[in-house]
């Protein structure tokens, strides 16, 4: 999944035939030629699944050959302005992705489809219940589940990890502590961390200002770092009724935690790279430069095509209040104003089945969203003797939603440039951040 480094969105595909129903759909498909055909446009930006789009809709039309249905692939970066722009001016596609931060205001406005009552209840049964659920608002679902990140883990580079006279079981059962008592992650990431002249970030002779490998992506990444700082350290991100509430003291020692592994401890990449290139520290594990990502099961499949060495996944750190991770999911929403309502339903159908998703998950583009369709992924990571295990055990200590509510757009807005110059180390931990919640709260509308 594109980096988002957070979080993220789905699109979508036509309807597989029923028994009851194939007839006279083949009765249709055969009265009309492919000119005649209606075309149905997905949006998505993810390149990876994109690419398993192509091929289920390929499935989809040799049973529906009155529905021709086009990829729209748009940059991550692009994505929303271009999808507010087209949605406010009657020109969106007919199905376009979307995150668990944009839906609630296109929902609010009429502008979604009604998932609830277009597509079949024994359809809708067979859908990951914490993607359901953060679709969901006013007893309404607003999107098909598409992906269903599970959580996050740690990549590692076995070369990286040898050189410093380590193993991968040397870092699975990391611990971080505020206090410095309990804290095992800080002096592992100094032995990974090395300046222009060969200096570990341990050694006395270290420039921390002038680094040729880092030992971990420590920044400004509210999904892969930044939600399971606060959840592992005590604190919450949002309450109940979605008010942020990430300034609790807890909460500040976790971002203090997060800013020292950059400004202070100099392990990870500076956020003058980070802020303005969300995959930076991707590229630099990729180039060899990195020994530890923390990361999802986005980016298995860009760790898998890119990475020239040794390279698996362990386990998340532990904090104060244990190993805590964020989950997320993407949904595809139709566009309540297609002009082809009925060909845009059978593409969100299709794209709700087993068949239509488990080209997702038989890619290894990503977690599929449909429960049936999970064991291909696994069992295409499974053949690359990639153990993915980690994303998946993290669960059983609890989990942290993404970012929820209408307001959570015009709260990020407010609050990332304040963020933005805490991980930049010039304003301090304790202001920065709780201007940062007090920003947030006032941007958000329900």
């Amino acid at each position: 999944m594109a980096k988002r480094s957070t979080i993220i969105a789905a699109g979508a595909a036509a309807v597989l035939l029923v028994i009851t129903g194939a007839v006279a759909a083949l009765n249709l498909s055969a009265a009309k030629s492919p000119s005649d055909a209606t075309t149905v446009t997905v949006r998505l930006w993810d390149d990876q699944v994109a690419a398993a789009y192509e091929k289920s809709f390929k499935a989809f039309e040799r049973g529906n050959a009155d529905i021709q249905v086009d990829v729209e692939l748009v940059p991550y970066d692009d994505y929303f302005e271009k999808l507010r722009t087209d949605v406010a001016g009657d020109g969106a596609p007919d199905v376009f992705w979307v995150d668990g931060g944009s839906y609630p205001a296109y929902a609010d406005a009429g502008a979604l489809l009604n998932i609830t009552t277009a597509i079949p209840a024994d359809v809708q049964a067979g859908w990951a219940p914490s993607v359901v659920a953060q679709y969901t608002r006013d007893a309404t679902l607003w999107g098909v589940p598409q992906l269903a990140d599970p959580g996050i883990a740690v990549y590692y580079n076995a070369d990286l990890l040898r050189d410093a006279g380590l193993s991968p079981a040397d870092v699975s059962a990391l611990s971080w502590d505020p206090t410095g008592d309990n804290d095992t992650l800080t002096p592992v990431l100094q032995k990974l961390t090395k300046d222009y002249n060969g200096n570990t970030a341990n050694s006395a002779a270290f420039d921390g200002s002038n680094l040729s490998q880092y030992g971990y992506n420590a920044g400004y990444d509210l999904q892969a770092m930044v939600l399971n700082y606060l959840a592992s350290g005590g604190a919450q991100f949002q309450d109940e009724s979605n008010r942020y509430v990430f300034a609790s003291d807890a909460g500040i020692a976790s971002f203090q935690y997060l800013v020292d592994l950059m400004n202070k401890w100099h392990v990870s990449p500076s956020a003058a790279d980070t802020n303005t290139n969300g995959d930076f520290s991707r590229e630099q594990f990729l180039q060899g430069k990195m020994a530890l990502f923390q990361s999802g099961v986005y980016n298995l499949a860009n760790v898998s095509a890119g990475a020239n060495f040794d390279w698996g996944v362990v386990n998340l750190p532990s904090g104060p209040a244990g190993a805590i991770s964020g989950v997320d999911g993407i949904a595809a929403a139709g566009n309540a104003a297609s002009e082809h309502p009925a060909e845009t339903q059978r593409v969100l159908e299709w794209l709700g089945s087993t068949a239509g998703s488990e080209f997702i998950g038989a890619s290894g583009a990503a977690s599929p969203a449909v429960v049936a369709a999970q064991p291909a992924y696994a069992a295409y990571w499974a053949a690359k003797k990639v153990d993915i295990s980690p994303f998946y055990d993290v669960l059983a200590a609890g989990t942290v939603p993404a970012p929820q509510g209408a307001g959570w757009p015009a709260a990020e807005n407010a609050m990332r440039p304040l963020l933005d110059e805490v991980f930049l180390g010039r304003t301090s931990v304790d202001h920065g951040v709780r201007a940062a919640q007090k920003a947030a709260n006032a941007a958000r509308t329900e």
